[in-house]
């Protein structure tokens, strides 16, 4: 595939900040799972928006209610009133515990406000919280203070203290690591930038039994998994569990910024007035579209969906698996799909790209497809062939 240099790639290398890989693609526009760059050409998108285009790219309900909202209302300060923030709130009661939220801007403030919630409830004498090795909450200092992944911190220190690490899925070894200062554990029921591994629903049911009995909170980061990327609203439903907070971002509002922390009754009404705030979160335009994003999932039964395409999708991934020894393990849980191979992955997606197909690589040896809701078999039937050719031609 020739390169042609574009104008805004110019642009980019003389004012933006270069701290993002880029993959060379000056994306144009987007529709459903593919996308279209400035010279016309095509990709195949399996990882839509890093996740976050659980419904696909500019999904005509999400277009429509982002338009229709702009013109009449895109943003008030949170000291007033409105129904698009209002009514989300309820909806999400209903898709989970009794609670109330809190809506920021991206998943990082999610767990950032989680932090925050969770020491003052604590306070003064416990504010340690318990993560796991692996995990991945987010950039900012305290959502990286969080992270599991001492490669992600070591050239921004000194970390905030006040975290402890455990091996993710092992109860006994979060067991050992609480003390008289611990407040909360902060778990993902699937870590996904740490090489989508899954959590056995007896951990989280684990969890959630030493955290009652300890008095201390149980933090679900969903960023990921939250709004049906596994086959349910949310991943701890299918373990049968209940967490004290629930985080969520990514997909909450269809391709727009809105993160939200979801906190259960006495943990949510801990904060006095003017302890926390932001200036945009849950505005009337994302939080519309979040409201959409809800209502896509649930008129066009996207849940089921999910269930029917992930193993469609894992079935032929392991037939891959069969043809392509460098492929070692296959984990999967709905629409969320992890690929481990036994080389390094990233000349696999530059081969993808290069063939027409947008895929992700993480920890090195991890090939991510999050595929949007509404893909269809046919669309994942050219993935796998472009998949396989690309694999084929790396590896041999």
């Amino acid at each position: 595939m020739s390169h042609h240099t574009t104008p805004a790639e110019l642009l980019y290398k003389k004012f933006v900040i270069p701290v993002y890989n880029r993959n060379g693609i000056t994306a144009a526009r987007a529709r459903g799972s593919w996308v279209t760059d400035l010279h016309g050409r095509r990709y195949l998108d399996l990882f839509p928006g890093w996740g976050v285009n659980t419904l696909g790219h500019c999904h005509p309900r999400i277009v429509k209610a982002v338009q229709t909202q702009a013109a009449k209302l895109i943003h008030v300060p949170n000291t007033f009133y409105h129904e698009p923030q209002a009514r989300l709130a309820a909806e999400l009661a209903h898709l989970t515990f009794p609670g109330k939220a809190f809506f920021t801007n991206s998943g990082a403030e999610a767990v950032e406000a989680a932090i925050k919630l969770a020491r003052k409830y604590g306070h003064p004498k416990r504010y340690e919280i318990i993560t796991t090795l692996g995990s991945f909450h987010g950039r900012t200092l305290g959502a990286l203070a969080a992270t599991g992944q001492a490669k992600y911190q070591k050239a921004f220190g000194p970390r905030l203290p006040g975290f402890r690490y455990a091996p993710f899925n092992q109860l006994s070894a979060v067991e050992r690591a609480f003390s008289s200062k611990t407040v909360a554990v902060m778990v993902e029921p699937i870590q996904g930038e740490g090489g989508v591994h899954i959590a056995a629903p007896e951990y989280l049911r684990g969890l959630r039994r030493l955290c009652s009995r300890r008095k201390a909170l149980l933090i679900l980061d969903e960023i990921t998994t939250g709004l049906g990327r596994t086959g349910s609203w949310f991943a701890y439903q299918a373990a049968d569990v209940e967490p004290d907070i629930l985080l969520l971002g990514k997909s909450a509002a269809g391709g727009l910024p809105l993160g939200i922390l979801w906190a259960r009754k006495g943990i949510s009404d801990l904060w006095q007035k003017a302890e926390h705030a932001t200036t945009f979160g849950g505005n009337p335009l994302v939080t519309q579209a979040g409201l959409a994003a809800i209502e896509t999932i649930r008129q066009e039964k996207l849940l089921g969906r999910v269930r029917r395409m992930g193993g469609y999708l894992a079935r032929k991934l392991n037939a891959l698996a069969r043809r392509h020894p460098v492929i070692r393990e296959v984990r999967a849980r709905g629409l969320m799909i992890g690929i481990e191979l036994n080389q390094p992955c990233a000349g696999v997606v530059q081969a993808a790209a290069r063939k027409g197909l947008l895929i992700n690589c993480t920890q090195g040896k991890v090939l991510r497809l999050y595929p949007a809701f509404t893909v269809t078999e046919e669309e994942l039937d050219l993935g796998m062939r472009l998949l396989s050719e690309a694999l084929e031609e790396v590896f041999g």
